[in-house]
């Protein structure tokens, strides 16, 4: 606690959400040096001209990294986002001088700053061969309750909802979209918040006819139990042992474990009390992992996971667990209850 833990240790393994806290770390890191920085991952610290005030801490503590090292490796397997800033700053962290104006550079401006490696190009350097993904797309028809809801929902007109802001209904009807084809309790969730905070405002017509509109759609939402929740039907019909829609999940072997992930804690939370008695499973064979649990919590259930003599059977994940985590040592398939916003999240699950 007296001395810079980075002239005590020589070799240091330390997770830049950790580093980023400048009252406890950033005096150390200003007085140390290094022979080799690696920053795995790099894509999390390039900068982002939208940026949420945790990445702008990353991308700096990561400038500060790269001023306090003879070397520095940057790795990611998704180092670009499209947009040219971002790349550049990572680029720039690599040597300042390489591109001076982020907005207008070319691959001269990065030769030999940038190595791209491709499967195909480690497939013979490496002892094993690269399994082929086998990629599954289910299809399934919505139930006459759930055509009710989404009638409703396309249907649904407000008259107060952030009608100073322009594009906000269209943004409230994606954000209750996006939540229904999650799950029925997800966009009940987020019609009870939205009710909530209408209900704070000074009560006139307009908003009280939202309200109205709202529980409307509440009511209709809830005769969506899981018996008509079609999605949900089909994924007991895929890990049922028996039937022509299953994928032969064998919830007794140890080696076949499965990793289910979903958009929305709502549905996180419906999964994970519906499954075990729909499938008959013991509440140790289900674990959860989401952004809401510590980190020493995380990486528990990760190591339970893939411990072979543990009992957990089924994993059900948040987006909490879409990279720098290895969930295969005991699974090598996963369902994605909901198709992920972004396809780059598809990718790296």
């Amino acid at each position: 606690s007296n001395h810079n833990p980075f002239h005590y240790y020589d070799k240091s393994i330390i997770s830049i959400d950790t580093l980023k806290q400048d009252g406890e770390y950033r005096n150390h890191l200003e007085n140390a040096w290094w022979d080799v920085i690696v920053i795995d991952e790099a894509h999390n610290v390039a900068e982002r001209g939208t940026s949420r005030e945790t990445n702008s801490l990353r991308s700096k503590t990561a400038k500060l990294l790269a001023s306090r090292s003879d070397s520095l490796i940057l790795l990611s397997a998704t180092p670009h986002d499209g947009k040219r800033e971002s790349f550049a700053s990572l680029m720039n962290m690599l040597n300042p001088t390489a591109i001076k104006n982020p907005k207008d550079y070319g691959p001269e401006d990065i030769d030999g700053l940038f190595i791209r490696r491709f499967k195909k190009d480690v497939r013979k350097e490496i002892s094993g061969n690269f399994p082929d993904r086998v990629v599954h797309t289910p299809q399934v028809d919505a139930t006459p309750e759930e055509e009710a809801a989404y009638s409703e929902l396309a249907t649904l007109n407000f008259s107060s909802i952030d009608k100073t802001r322009a594009g906000a209904k269209t943004l409230f009807r994606t954000l209750l979209e996006k939540s229904l084809f999650s799950s029925p309790a997800a966009c009940i969730s987020t019609i009870q918040e939205r009710i909530k905070r209408l209900q704070k405002r000074e009560l006139d017509a307009d908003i009280l006819e939202d309200i109205t509109s709202l529980q409307d759609l509440l009511v209709t939402l809830s005769a969506i139990n899981p018996l008509q929740f079609s999605k949900y039907q089909n994924l007991i019909a895929m890990l049922s042992p028996k039937g022509t829609d299953s994928i032969a999940w064998n919830k007794k072997n140890p080696k076949d474990r499965l990793v289910i992930f979903t958009e929305r804690i709502d549905t996180l939370k419906f999964l994970q009390a519906q499954l075990p008695v729909d499938l008959k499973l013991k509440e140790s064979q289900v674990a959860i992992l989401h952004g809401g649990l510590s980190d020493t919590e995380q990486q528990k259930i990760v190591e339970a996971f893939g411990a072979a003599d543990s009992p957990i059977r089924l994993m059900i994940a948040s987006d909490v667990a879409s990279e720098g985590i290895n969930l295969h040592h005991q699974s090598h398939r996963l369902i994605h209850f909901d198709i992920p916003w972004s396809l780059l999240t598809f990718q790296q699950r």
